[in-house]
């Protein structure tokens, strides 16, 4: 289990080394990388959530203080991470498949959560965000407004990328496939979440 628990934070940096891995079957690897899927599900769920325009609203009518907003944060991103975990799982295991693959769907889905640790990782910044804007952040119209507010939103879509970019790579690892028929297949999964962000 260490080892796997290990891997979740060497995918942002030896990522084709982890994603190869996925590749074992067995009941007991499998076993041993369950938990370390769950928190990034959950992380990755509530980074995504926070990012929303319903999050920077939560405070506007007053029935919000800093402790629902955190329990909010943390409902609504399990809900939204496990939901995507499997949906987006089901595309990207129907794209591959089409596309020639053989692999499962619990890869698939594993695959969809080792690219989402960028996303999770990204709640480093709300600390940051906290510390120079407070509760401005989830109310419409607050300092965090302004240019710094702004370059924040780019760093989040940094995180974003990296984390299309880890899905490419894992589709790439896992299958053996060329980087074109790995862009492919993570196509309709990375346009999805984009929507979802711009929704």
């Amino acid at each position: 289990m260490r080892e796997w628990w290990l891997r979740t934070v060497l995918v942002l940096q030896s990522p084709r080394a982890v994603f190869v891995a996925l590749r074992q079957d067995d009941p007991a690897d499998i076993s041993a990388r369950s938990e370390p899927v769950l928190l990034i599900v959950l992380l990755a769920g509530m980074a995504f959530v926070l990012s929303t325009r319903t999050a920077a609203h939560l405070m506007d009518d007053g029935d919000y203080d800093g402790l629902l907003v955190a329990v909010w944060a943390f409902l609504a991103g399990g809900l939204y991470g496990g939901v995507a975990y499997w949906v987006l799982g089901a595309i990207l295991h129907w794209s591959s498949v089409v596309l020639g693959s053989e692999g499962s769907f619990r890869r698939s889905r594993h695959v969809i959560a080792f690219a989402a640790v960028p996303v999770a990782l990204s709640l480093v910044l709300w600390p940051v965000k906290l510390a120079l804007y407070g509760d401005a952040l989830f109310r419409t119209g607050g300092a965090d407004s302004g240019s710094g507010g702004r370059m924040l939103g780019w760093l989040w879509v940094a995180f974003e990328l990296w984390s299309a970019g880890l899905l490419v790579t894992g589709v790439r690892a896992v299958h053996g496939w060329s980087w074109g028929r790995a862009a492919l297949a993570a196509a309709l999964p990375v346009a999805l979440v984009a929507l979802a962000a711009l929704a």
